[in-house]
């Protein structure tokens, strides 16, 4: 049923944004990223040329509808986060079975956002196949809302402009955006690794920074 549900809104792509535009972007983002159905780079991939270049676009315009895209990444992350948080461990099981997602799955992202907190909801966003399972782990942990839907959206923008930008340049090829996806993934896992390092030296120095006595 899944994988139908996929197919039927890759093939009806195009037809959707002939019709409803950017206003269609959004609503699948948030269903993508509150279900893990339907790739992000095929979405926005095809929007990339068709809604932006093949408009005559300048290419900053990436850059205004990216805002969009990332609202509605958010939103549909915002969804599954307070479905964890409200619902717990149960409600979790549930959304495994439902979308067919291996518990080993949510154990490794669990131990992962365990060990790295705050910078797996940033630089996790980056990467496929993590980035829409970060949002259980921090709703179960009840991380602060806030600073949740602004993590997941400063990720999510850098994440959606990046594929904005690979299918304006890409054109009629747009759809060759998985394949390059597919091969920068280890890049991908490299950079966010080392955003996630970077985060935490900088917290540390930051905790260990003795504020100077005023001797008057």
């Amino acid at each position: 049923m899944l994988v139908q549900i996929e197919e039927f809104i890759i093939n009806n792509l195009q037809l959707i944004f002939d019709q409803i535009g950017w206003l269609g972007v959004t609503a699948l983002l948030v269903f993508e990223n509150a279900t893990g159905i339907t790739p992000s780079e095929i979405i926005l991939g095809l929007a990339g040329w068709m809604l932006i270049e093949a408009h005559g676009t300048p290419f900053t315009g990436v850059f205004l509808w990216g805002l969009l895209a990332a609202f509605g990444s958010t939103l549909g992350s915002s969804l599954t986060y307070w479905a964890a948080r409200a619902g717990g461990r149960p409600m979790v099981e549930k959304i495994l079975r439902w979308f067919r997602i291996d518990p080993q799955q949510i154990a490794r992202v669990e131990s992962l956002f365990q060990k790295w907190g705050l910078g797996l909801v940033l630089f996790g966003r980056m990467v496929p196949g993590l980035r829409t399972l970060i949002n259980i782990p921090a709703g179960m942990t009840r991380m602060p809302f806030w600073r949740f839907m602004l993590y997941t959206f400063v990720g999510a923008y850098l994440w959606c402009t990046l594929l904005l930008s690979i299918g304006y340049f890409l054109g009629h090829e747009w759809w060759l955006i998985s394949e390059y996806i597919n091969k920068a993934a280890p890049w991908l896992l490299a950079a966010a690794a080392l955003g996630l390092v970077i985060a935490i030296v900088w917290r540390l120095s930051k905790k260990q920074r003795v504020p100077s006595s005023n001797p008057n």
